[in-house]
């Protein structure tokens, strides 16, 4: 699955899946980056993982020190290098979010949000705790999935990404409880709350959290213990 958005929903394509986003969906999107926003500080370090063109990367930018961002997909990284042009403070690598190459506590915040934990199609305790190990002492990680309350916009959000060709046809039987299936093989599926609290409950060192915001996201939030 990971090739699929390094090979079919990249670059140009991954761009047009935000330009025909309805009002809903832009509200969750808008929403998803005020919430992240609002952790970081001007003297932190970021690393989006996931990042695609750079979706968000002028927001952060603004807000902290550096913004690194890795994803899978060359095409949709040098998409995002253009984008972002001549800011200094940003910086962009082709690499898998569950073996990063970077040291021990490298940074401040790292964040993988709008499902990243389960569109990436990897192993999600792996990732929890390559995520965990380059964030500072102190320091937090960042998760979001869908809430069940948003189903209907986000199903609907799909089903035009489907129209216009970004997606294959969604396969309506195997589609429900969080999971969007295509006939192409594409899938989408959510973690909750419950999810997460389960997935990191093994985790030493670390506070754990989860909240609901816009009733569209939930938040997992991982505080690096010293």
């Amino acid at each position: 699955m990971s090739n699929y958005y390094s090979n079919k929903l990249s670059a140009e394509r991954l761009k047009r899946v935000y330009e025909i986003a309805t009002p809903r969906i832009q509200q969750y999107l808008d929403a998803e980056l005020e919430h992240v926003i609002k952790k970081i500080r001007t003297s932190d370090s970021v690393l989006e993982l996931g990042c695609g063109f750079g979706r968000i990367f002028p927001s952060l930018s603004k807000k902290s020190k550096s913004v690194f961002g890795i994803d899978t997909s060359f095409s949709s990284l040098q998409l995002g290098k253009e984008m972002v042009g001549n800011v200094s403070n940003c910086f962009f690598a082709q690499m898998n979010a569950a073996l990063l190459a970077f040291p021990d506590s490298a940074f401040d915040i790292v964040i993988g949000i709008q499902n990243g934990i389960s569109a990436f199609h990897i192993n999600q305790p792996d990732l929890i705790r390559e995520s965990i190990r380059v964030t500072k002492p102190n320091g937090v990680v960042l998760f979001s999935s869908y809430s069940e309350k948003f189903w209907k916009f986000r199903l609907e959000w799909f089903q035009l990404q489907t129209e216009e060709g970004l997606l294959g046809e969604i396969d309506y039987e195997k589609t429900h409880d969080g999971t969007i299936v295509c006939k192409d093989g594409f899938t989408a599926t959510t973690v909750s709350a419950q999810s997460f609290h389960e997935l990191t409950a093994g985790i030493k060192n670390t506070s754990v959290k989860t909240e609901e915001v816009d009733e569209s996201s939930i938040f997992c939030e991982i505080t690096k213990n010293f």
